[in-house]
């Protein structure tokens, strides 16, 4: 999400994250993706503690201080397992379903100008979950204006069928006037494919080790092979980790055949299926008998090749397994939604007059429109 906000033209200011191992990597990818860029601001997490156990207090003083901005947002994405159709759907009743609610707390206590959260479309479809949400939204709903959409990765240009719930507010104290309840103000960002699941021609399974043909009319992005690392291009960071393969299964399962629960096989003209794996369960190679490598999984994701994972971490030069790296690419937003949904945030910030000064924050009228926690 952050780099989907970097590129929208959003600051990242404060950042939480309970995992060390992912915090690290967090570091490293975010740092190098910025150097890329001619940018000296190296990334870090600011605060590794359960977000229940961070007053919003300290979360203010830690990021600006006694220079609160007139616009700042929050943006997050509280763990997703408890309410992932594919897992246990513990739902608010789970260790990391209760961090939505906690998540939310948060965000009153802190009354942000914005705030952007997502989460797997499970918080959404599953009823149970979604009165659960409904009922918190609505705790809140005074304090704030809040949209909710359902939007799939694959209709802004990357290539995985990836649906995911954006739940966006705007505090109205924060807004002089503004006529919030006008339709259509806010404009969810514009689709750069219209139902494409539907629309083209996609083709199904191949015999492994043949060559089928592409479909007319399928634009490249969308199918994974614009994701995959040629031989000559082994070089790139990332793109040599891979699982070792030892079943005989990775030369048995025909090239698009996804319909197991584990050994799912990837088509070359065809999108991925939403990217969710752990404990060495990684999509197989269209047409190579291996799982995909880090940095193809990371390009599925549409994160730049300029974002790099570590080998070694901390000062110990601790070795990092691939289980993790696979399991943090999995939990992360596709960057190129992320930055249709931050322009819209922006343009909509842009549309409605200046912020008042609330008991929380200290008048500094000149800050640019940029921060975000």
């Amino acid at each position: 999400m952050d780099i989907g906000f970097e590129q929208a033209g959003f600051k990242s200011i404060w950042t939480n994250e309970v995992e060390s191992q992912f915090a690290e990597m967090y570091a490293s990818g975010i740092t190098s993706w910025r150097a890329s860029k001619g940018e000296n601001n190296s990334a870090k997490i600011t605060d590794q503690r359960p977000l229940e156990d961070i007053p919003a207090s300290e979360i203010v003083e830690a990021a600006f201080g006694n220079d609160v901005p007139d616009i700042f947002g929050v943006i997050g994405g509280p763990p997703c397992q408890d309410f992932s159709i594919a897992g246990n759907i513990k739902g608010f009743n789970g260790k990391r379903g209760r961090l939505t609610a906690t998540f939310l707390e948060r965000v009153s206590e802190l009354s942000p100008s914005f705030f952007v959260m997502e989460n797997v479309e499970g918080l959404w479809k599953v009823k149970k979950n979604r009165n659960k949400l409904l009922e918190l939204l609505k705790s809140v709903s005074d304090q704030f204006y809040i949209l909710t959409n359902v939007l799939n990765a694959l209709e802004y240009g990357v290539p995985q069928d990836r649906k995911r719930l954006f739940i966006v507010g705007f505090c109205r104290s924060h807004f002089v006037n503004a006529d919030f309840d006008v339709p259509n103000k806010f404009r969810w960002p514009e689709k750069l494919y219209d139902n494409p699941l539907d629309n083209f021609n996609w083709p199904s399974r191949n015999t492994f080790g043949s060559r089928p043909r592409k479909a007319k009319g399928i634009p490249p992005e969308l199918c994974v092979n614009s994701c995959l690392v040629s031989e000559k291009s082994r070089t790139i960071a990332n793109a040599k980790e891979v699982f070792k393969a030892y079943s005989e299964k990775f030369y048995q399962v025909e090239e698009g055949d996804t319909r197991s629960q584990s050994f799912k096989r990837l088509h070359r003209f065809r999108y991925s299926p939403t990217a969710c794996y752990g404990n060495n369960e990684v999509h197989l190679h269209p047409y190579k008998p291996r799982r995909l490598s880090v940095r193809e999984v990371l390009r599925i994701q549409g994160v730049p090749d300029e974002y790099v994972l570590p080998s070694l971490l901390g000062k110990e030069r601790r070795h990092v397994g691939l289980s993790a790296k696979f399991k943090m690419i999995a939990n992360g937003v596709p960057p190129p939604l992320v930055r249709g949904v931050a322009k819209s945030v922006f343009e909509f910030i842009n549309k409605i007059k200046r912020p008042t000064t609330t008991p929380i924050r200290n008048a500094l009228r000149d800050t640019p429109a940029h921060s975000q926690t």
